[in-house]
């Protein structure tokens, strides 16, 4: 009998470049951005797609048909695919990829108990410093990556749907030592990635976390004619978050009383006080509606001068 597989794809991009290369077998593709907005365990849910269907709803006006087409009907067939032998995850090593292969791997851990599964990572290539997302690499590359795909154990199935559930706890304060109990991991970004989400609250210098800071050092720094180019270099600068542009716009928006003007791009003196630390944004910007993963990302503020976590008692 013929060995089957199930590939599930980080997005549409690399679903493409697999059907182009006629590598074997079926494809999902995982339409979600579970990095940003509230998240819980229970992956696939009908709690779980209500809880996501209202913060893209709020924060990127993204509609129900839209979200049922775009995101529903492919999670509904990874529902029907029951029979493959083998499932490949195709998972990159930014943030953006690795919470969703968690959380992917959760779900498999759930409701295709026994199944074999295998992970296709992108990121360093022999001991190159730059990172490759699996769009980047060419098709011998993208070949021999699916060619030396890694088998998950049992162990670091669970150790994955353990991750997952400490992201969606209500606080991620155990998130900043939960990579050291699975040092021989196979997932060799998840540690760097962890990092760059807890860089995500907000910092007790200014209120504002490590991308936010960020866009302000950009804006200060060079000049742009307008928020298109403004939004192509914080993208080309933008570490392991992987986002795209739809997420920096929405950042821009919820920073523009820090800027005069986006077109051409110009700090406003309030902008430059926040960067420089000589005002704190906290209570400017503050929401409670506001998540990171389960945790509300106001409760919590990042110690620059420690690299921890403090938790504000209300």
């Amino acid at each position: 009998m013929k060995h089957s597989l199930l590939h599930i794809t980080n997005g549409d991009v690399t679903t493409q470049r697999l059907q182009k290369l006629n590598i074997e077998g079926d494809i999902i593709t995982w339409r979600e951005m579970l990095c940003e907005g509230k998240t819980s365990v229970d992956v696939g849910s009908e709690d779980f797609w209500k809880t996501r269907f209202d913060f893209l709803k709020t924060t990127y006006k993204v509609t129900k048909k839209k979200f049922i087409d775009y995101t529903l009907k492919e999670y509904r067939n990874l529902c029907n695919q029951k029979q493959q032998d083998e499932i490949v995850l195709w998972f990159e090593y930014d943030l953006f990829c690795q919470v969703n292969m968690l959380a992917v791997i959760s779900w498999l851990k759930r409701y295709r108990k026994n199944h074999k599964i295998s992970l296709v990572t992108s990121g360093k290539i022999d001991n190159s410093k730059k990172l490759y997302g699996l769009g980047e690499l060419s098709d011998d590359q993208l070949k021999e990556h699916f060619k030396n795909k890694i088998e998950l154990s049992q162990d670091d199935i669970e150790y994955a749907d353990y991750i997952w559930q400490l992201y969606c706890s209500d606080s991620p304060l155990p998130l900043e030592n939960a990579h050291k109990f699975n040092p021989e991991s196979p997932f060799v970004y998840l540690e760097s990635a962890i990092k760059a989400h807890l860089l995500r609250f907000p910092s007790i210098e200014n209120g504002l976390n490590h991308i936010e800071n960020n866009i302000l050092k950009a804006a200060n720094e060079h000049t742009f004619a307008n928020q298109d180019e403004f939004i192509a270099n914080l993208l080309t600068h933008q570490e392991n978050y992987g986002f795209g542009d739809i997420q920096y716009v929405n950042k821009l928006e919820s920073l523009k009383k820090l800027f005069t003007s986006f077109d051409p791009v110009k700090l406003s003196k309030t902008g430059k006080k926040v960067l420089q630390n000589q005002t704190n944004y906290y209570a400017k910007i503050r929401s409670d509606f506001s998540y990171l993963g389960g945790a509300k990302k106001y409760s919590y503020l990042y110690v620059n001068s420690t690299d921890k976590l403090l938790k504000i008692t209300s």
